[in-house]
């Protein structure tokens, strides 16, 4: 397979190392730090990566070129399967519908923002799916918008990298500078790594829950 990037871009450069198909240091081998760039890889590009024992599409491994404990990635194959590209695919209908619903508001400072400013994404973070995306097509405006809400390209990429330390860690995503969680605390309750009850009362999860129990402790003493 011919490399997928634009040639001289971070990604490309990354593809031409990883082509070798051997795991290799994200630290001092791979240009591409952000979660994000690697599920946008597997879920729109159709790229193959690698897994380690328990399924996660990495391996944190011991570097021999700077000697750390680090995280590696590693492409499966060259070969694009055309279903892993369609893992993550929302249909252009229902990103509409649900950007209506929300009246165009993005979840983490309630700004109503132009519809191209805006993404839709989904509270229980792709990092954890144990399966391929369902059809939304058929959901009611409820089971959307219980699935889905908007962020903006940074606060999508800051949800990304709370979830991804929550996975590698165990220690749950907050807003920044507020540790608080309606249920649970500060580390991962679930049952499994796909469990979405583990989720529940992190802001990343739901912002729009997060705040509602804020204020509720806010006016209790009022």
């Amino acid at each position: 397979m011919a490399n997928p990037f634009k040639p001289g871009s971070t990604q490309y450069q990354d593809f031409e190392t990883m082509k070798d198909l051997k795991w290799h240091c994200t630290k001092c081998e791979l240009k591409s730090g952000q979660a994000k760039t690697w599920q946008v890889w597997r879920q729109e590009k159709g790229i193959q990566l690698d897994t380690n024992e328990q399924g996660e599409f990495y391996k944190k491994i011991l570097c021999p070129h700077c000697n750390s404990l680090t995280i590696h990635r590693k492409l499966k194959s060259l070969e694009i399967l055309p279903i892993t590209k369609q893992r993550s695919g929302i249909p252009s209908s229902v990103v509409k519908r649900v950007k209506q619903l929300y009246n165009f508001e993005e979840a983490v400072f309630l700004r109503k923002l132009s519809e191209r400013e805006l993404e839709v994404d989904h509270k229980f973070p792709q990092i954890r799916w144990a399966q391929d995306e369902v059809d939304n097509s058929t959901l009611s405006d409820a089971e959307l918008k219980d699935k889905f809400i908007l962020l903006t390209r940074s606060n999508n990429l800051l949800k990304s990298r709370f979830c991804e330390r929550c996975v590698k860690e165990g220690i749950r995503g907050n807003f920044p500078g507020i540790e608080f969680w309606f249920e649970g605390g500060p580390k991962w309750a679930g049952t499994s790594k796909t469990d979405e009850n583990g989720c529940k009362g992190c802001f990343w999860n739901d912002p729009y829950a997060w705040r509602d129990a804020v204020l509720k402790i806010l006016n209790k003493g009022k």
